[in-house]
């Protein structure tokens, strides 16, 4: 039988790994001109996209556990990238504040009785969501991202070769 729970924090524990595999040997020039996916990000915007939605994701699954029915507040992505400056963010920074609010969550997670996970809040977009559905959620939006990630350097790799390509 499945450990969903088991196998959600799993999942999510891995991603800051992935992560890490996909920046090896990527220097800031790389990461800054490696752009894809439908916000035209670069490498370094989607990493500082990643720390932030999970920053907030941790907010949400405390709020969803301590509080009965808490109100989930959205936020807005592309304004963040704008105001938080993400293109002229510190690639390993981001990937390191990234895995530690990861961890952080995890943590969070792990420590769940079992019944917990069907505690609900109520976001303001989405309708009631669940510490088990934002789970899923969180798993899927970093896989597409690392995808995302996977592709630009690829794509920016064909296009201007890889260094010491010569």
């Amino acid at each position: 039988m499945y450990d969903t729970a088991r196998d959600l924090v799993d999942a999510l524990t891995a991603a800051p790994d992935a992560l890490d595999g996909l920046l090896a040997g990527v220097d800031d020039d790389l990461a800054r001109r490696a752009r894809g996916g439908d916000e035209g990000w670069s490498v370094v915007e989607v990493v500082c996209h990643l720390r932030d939605a999970e920053e907030r994701a941790v907010e949400r699954v405390r709020a969803i556990r301590d509080e009965d029915d808490p109100r989930i507040a959205g936020y807005d992505q592309d304004a963040w990238a704008v105001e938080r400056d993400y293109a002229h963010d510190d690639l390993r920074a981001a990937a390191a504040a990234f895995a530690a609010h990861r961890a952080e969550h995890a943590a969070a997670l792990r420590a769940l009785p079992g019944d917990a996970w069907a505690r609900a809040g109520m976001h303001v977009a989405w309708g009631r969501v669940t510490i088990e559905n934002h789970a899923i959620h969180m798993a899927s939006h970093d896989v597409q991202h690392l995808g995302q990630v996977a592709r630009a350097l690829r794509d920016a790799r064909a296009a201007g070769g890889a260094p010491g390509d010569e």
